[in-house]
């Protein structure tokens, strides 16, 4: 067909109305949530009696409904972090075409970085390997996480130390790493200067949900004595440009592409 798989209108007009009743929150009746919606007030009403029947909502009193047991059993069942890196992994593979080193994409658990995509031209180089876990104070992905942790667990993650040095360039004091951190956040990145092994250097960006909580980090990793090496400036620029793609992709619904690279 020339235009594509045709839609079902019917179930996304009952979708919508499910997250209106959701982001309700049981405070109005059926027919309140259908004027609100532009929904025929029978339409609405059937849509929800459906709803209930399959317990995706339940009601309360007065005729408001709230979510039932069958989809408070699929939130249990999701990982957020597992989805975003699912979104993110088409355009991570679109990035790693256009620059030297390894992509990867990490998220934080239990003090660690957990890594989840891994893909690049240097991505076999690099010891690092999909479901790894690492610390997180010498990466510039562990950075980013741990910059954009609630400042108390920061504070305890500070204080739960020693540090290993790696390098002779890996920060082990929490004071200087509290400072690493703050420039982290001011700046919006974190660089890995050949802080968890000698002669690799790595920029990372964060993933953010709309309501800014940081869900991953993504990150690029080269080999100082590459050739091919590209400058910190436009690798940002493409990180950044990528992580923006792939939140919009995630929470906006639509795909954005990579700018192409001179």
């Amino acid at each position: 067909m020339s235009g594509g798989t045709p839609q079902i209108g019917s179930l996304k007009r009952t979708l919508a109305m499910l997250e209106a009743v959701i982001a309700d929150g049981g405070c109005s009746s059926v027919t309140e949530l259908a004027r609100q919606t532009g929904t025929p007030p029978a339409t609405a009403h059937r849509q929800v009696t459906t709803l209930v029947a399959e317990n995706y909502l339940v009601a309360t009193c007065n005729g408001r409904h709230v979510a039932g047991a069958r989809l408070l059993g699929l939130l249990h069942r999701l990982d957020e972090k597992q989805i975003l890196a699912s979104v993110a992994a088409p355009l991570l593979h679109e990035l790693a075409a256009r620059v030297p080193g390894a992509v990867q994409l990490g998220t934080f658990e239990n003090d660690m970085v957990t890594y989840r995509i891994k893909t690049g031209r240097g991505a076999r180089a690099l010891f690092t390997r999909i479901g790894m876990q690492l610390e997180a104070y010498c990466s510039g992905i562990g950075k980013v996480l741990l910059t954009n942790l609630p400042q108390p667990e920061r504070e305890a993650y500070l204080a739960g130390g020693p540090f290993v040095p790696l390098t002779e360039r890996t920060i082990v004091d929490p004071r200087r790493l509290r400072e690493e951190l703050d420039a982290v956040r001011e700046q919006g990145f974190a660089l890995d200067d050949e802080e968890i092994a000698g002669g690799l250097r790595c920029l990372a960006v964060p993933l953010r949900r709309p309501d800014g909580l940081v869900l991953a980090a993504i990150s690029v990793s080269q080999m100082t004595s590459s050739r091919n090496r590209m400058e910190d400036a436009p690798l940002l620029a493409l990180l950044r440009h990528t992580a923006q793609a792939i939140e919009w992709q995630a929470f906006g619904g639509v795909r954005a592409r990579l700018p192409l690279v001179n």
